[in-house]
């Protein structure tokens, strides 16, 4: 998971990006609201943590900004030194979807950052999933079409995995490198565009299978659904 940090005090945004890494997820960190709107017309992201008071946009106005560009519902929790009612109201009335005072309590940043992505990302490890005639074993690491095993390298299934996942969003370059491949791998765009490339033809990812991958020029790729492309279901069985 990619996360991205807004506050203008930098020692907040340690803290933040300590908690975040202590529970696994990674963390882009931004002090400028006007910042944040540009790396998103462009990256991707998972979760958003936004701080109110900014020295050049009001946090509630950053967060309609996102609603109103972003296509993806990517959740958002609000943290803010404000702990009228009134305030609370404002915070999630304008999108945000948790309000967190400050000072920060770590434990229960944690907490409240793990229970937003469990709600807006289900974990399904273990469990197989449909998407139209496409069958992928979650445990055996394995995709099928229609009974057919579809042989793929471990990086191609990671790939496809991370696209049915988040079938119809538009995934930066650089949120495919890092979740396929991790942080600490420099990824050739070359590389990722000829692993697009192989999964696209071995898949057979077109519209007559109820799929297709385009690439987004100059931001990344989306998978979508075409026609009768189905979403992800656990099989009858299948443990979730």
């Amino acid at each position: 998971m990619r996360l991205a940090a807004l506050d203008d005090d930098v020692s907040q945004l340690d803290l933040i990006q300590r908690s975040v890494k202590a529970i696994g997820y990674e963390c882009q960190l931004f002090e400028r609201g006007q910042a944040l709107m540009r790396e998103l017309r462009r990256d991707s992201f998972d979760l958003l943590i936004v701080d109110w008071q900014l020295p050049d946009i009001a946090g509630p106005d950053v967060v309609r900004w996102v609603r109103a560009n972003h296509e993806h519902p990517v959740p958002i929790l609000f943290l803010t030194n404000r702990s009228e009612e009134r305030d609370i109201v404002e915070g999630l009335g304008c999108g945000a979807d948790d309000y967190m005072t400050k000072p920060i309590r770590v434990h229960e940043l944690m907490a409240r950052v793990k229970a937003l992505i469990r709600r807006s990302y289900p974990q399904q490890d273990n469990a197989l999933l449909r998407f139209g005639g496409y069958c992928i074993d979650l445990a055996a690491r394995t995709i099928a079409f229609e009974g057919r095993p579809i042989e793929l390298k471990q990086k191609e299934f990671e790939l496809a995995r991370c696209l049915f996942a988040n079938l119809g969003r538009l995934l930066s370059r650089a949120y495919l490198a890092e979740t396929v491949w991790g942080r600490a791998v420099e990824v050739p765009s070359r590389s990722l565009d000829t692993h697009v490339s192989a999964l696209r033809a071995k898949l057979e990812l077109r519209p007559a299978r109820g799929y297709r991958l385009s690439a987004v020029y100059g931001q990344g790729y989306r998978l979508e659904a075409v026609g009768d492309g189905a979403p992800a279901l656990p099989l009858a069985g299948a443990a979730a």
